[in-house]
């Protein structure tokens, strides 16, 4: 990186009225002028100096939002230092609550930098559950666009933890697991497709996000095809929708089967995924069979004639 060690941080800070009880509308009205003055490369240094000592939420808003655009290695440090807090407040105007939005916006500009060394403070941040849930969410959400391993025993746990107040947080978990692509959370994620009683009849959400993480794992394994198979008959329609997805990744005339079961589906919004299924696995040659047949509905043959359309009206531009 360039030397910036002709810019006084100081005087700009001073100029642009930095930690200062200037209204914010103005500060960040300087904060805009300095993108005339100064290249990338001091931006970044300049805008790494303010996060370090200014205190209002909305300017420090604005200066984490711009940094994103950069995600410059050098704003790992102070970005975290925002995230984790473990000094208190930068100001003892402000409570905590008041940076929550800021600290959420911190967790995705550390994923978007994309070094690992920042795993130990995400994982942090989602183990403690006094924390705010919107910022164990964003740690969550961000572990999983970091894509390392080293999080996904913590992850494990957390999408296990029946006594986690949050579903929302146990979801993210497991969409965290699914981007990561690691086997070993397999099995967590089979035990919530198994549960049958609890909890989890009553938030299926989090079964959605679960059949969603396994189809991006695509684990040749039969304890998983069983799970995905009971998962069809799941009250849920998005459940059994994701399922389907899930289970086109299967090369075999089971699961075309189990698929095209579900096209007398109770549910419309599943029978047309089930057609589109089918497509994507056979070609047109299902859709026909579909349109010309008495058995299935017309939601069925209305996807399968716009599938049809849409692919004639592809080859006429051609």
């Amino acid at each position: 990186m360039p030397d910036n060690k002709h810019l006084d941080f100081n005087i700009i800070a001073s100029d642009c009225l930095i930690a200062t009880d200037t209204d914010s509308k103005e500060v960040i009205e300087n904060l805009e002028k300095l993108k005339e003055k100064h290249s990338d490369i001091e931006l970044i240094a300049i805008f790494n100096y303010f996060l370090k000592i200014e205190y209002r939420s909305d300017v420090l808003y604005w200066i984490v939002k711009n940094l994103d655009k950069y995600r410059d290695s050098s704003s790992l440090e102070p970005l975290t230092k925002l995230l984790l807090m473990k000094d208190g407040v930068p100001n003892a105007s402000y409570t905590k609550e008041d940076y929550t939005n800021l600290r959420v916006l911190c967790a995705k500009a550390i994923s978007n930098i994309k070094d690992h060394s920042s795993v130990h403070a995400l994982l942090y941040c989602l183990n403690d559950k006094n924390e705010n849930y919107k910022i164990r969410l964003s740690c969550a959400d961000a572990l999983g666009k970091l894509g390392d391993k080293y999080a996904v025993t913590t992850l494990m746990d957390v999408v296990s933890d029946e006594e986690e107040k949050s579903l929302y947080i146990r979801e993210s978990a497991a969409v965290a697991l699914g981007l990561i692509g690691d086997m070993r959370a397999v099995d967590s994620l089979v035990r919530i497709l198994e549960t049958k009683n609890g909890i989890m009849d009553k938030f299926t959400y989090l079964k959605e996000k679960v059949v969603e993480a396994i189809c991006k794992l695509n684990p040749n394994d039969d304890r998983v095809y069983k799970a995905l198979k009971n998962s069809l008959l799941d009250e849920n329609p998005q459940v059994r929708i994701n399922t389907i997805e899930a289970l086109m990744e299967y090369d075999n005339q089971e699961s075309r089967e189990l698929i095209k079961n579900m096209l007398k589906d109770e549910d419309e919004e599943v029978q047309r995924n089930a057609v589109i299924a089918l497509y994507n696995i056979d070609g047109e040659k299902i859709l026909r069979e579909i349109i010309n047949s008495s058995e299935y509905s017309t939601a069925c043959k209305e996807e399968a004639q716009d599938i049809l359309d849409s692919e004639t009206d592809d080859n006429d531009s051609e």
